[in-house]
C-alpha cells in the first residue's frame, strides 16, 4: 500500500463488513452517496474503525452528508440486505473469489495484482472492443 502511495493504517482486528455493504448500497441511492465508499475505506483500512458497529456506520454516513436518521433505519431494518445478497449471488455467478476483482466481458483479474497485469487486462479489453467495433 505504501509503495502505491495509498493510506493504510495498522489494523489489529478484522470486522464483518456486511452492514457497511448494506449502508453503501443505500448510499448509492442517495444524492452524493457515492462518497460513502471512500469514507468506509478510510474508516476501516486507515483508521481501524469497527465497520460492523451501527453507531460507527451512522457517524461515517453523517460525515459525508447523508441523513443519520435514514442511515440508522436502513441498518436496523436491514432494508438493503436483499440488494447485497443479490450482489453476492452475482459475484459468485461470475467467479469472484477474492477482493479486489476486476471484471469485464466475462474476464476477471482476481486479487491485488501488479500494475502490469492490470494494464494488460485493460489493453486486452480495449483491443477486443476495437476488434468488435
Amino acid at each position: 500500500m505504501a509503495e502505491a502511495g495509498l493510506d493504510y493504517g495498522e489494523r489489529t482486528h478484522t470486522y464483518n463488513s456486511r452492514l457497511a455493504q448494506e449502508l453503501g448500497a443505500w448510499a448509492d441511492t442517495q444524492t452524493g452517496g457515492d462518497a460513502i465508499h471512500e469514507a468506509l475505506y478510510r474508516a476501516y483500512f486507515v483508521n481501524a474503525i469497527n465497520i460492523s458497529d451501527i453507531d460507527a456506520l451512522i457517524a461515517i454516513a453523517e460525515s459525508v452528508g447523508l441523513d443519520s436518521g435514514a442511515a440508522r433505519t436502513v441498518l436496523t431494518e436491514r432494508s438493503f440486505s436483499t440488494k447485497v445478497d443479490d450482489d453476492w449471488a452475482r459475484s459468485r455467478e461470475v467467479g469472484v473469489t477474492g477482493v479486489p476483482t476486476f471484471y469485464a466481458n466475462d474476464l476477471a483479474v482476481v486479487g491485488c495484482q501488479p500494475y502490469e497485469t492490470l494494464e494488460k487486462f485493460v489493453k486486452h479489453l480495449l483491443a477486443e472492443k476495437n476488434r468488435v467495433s
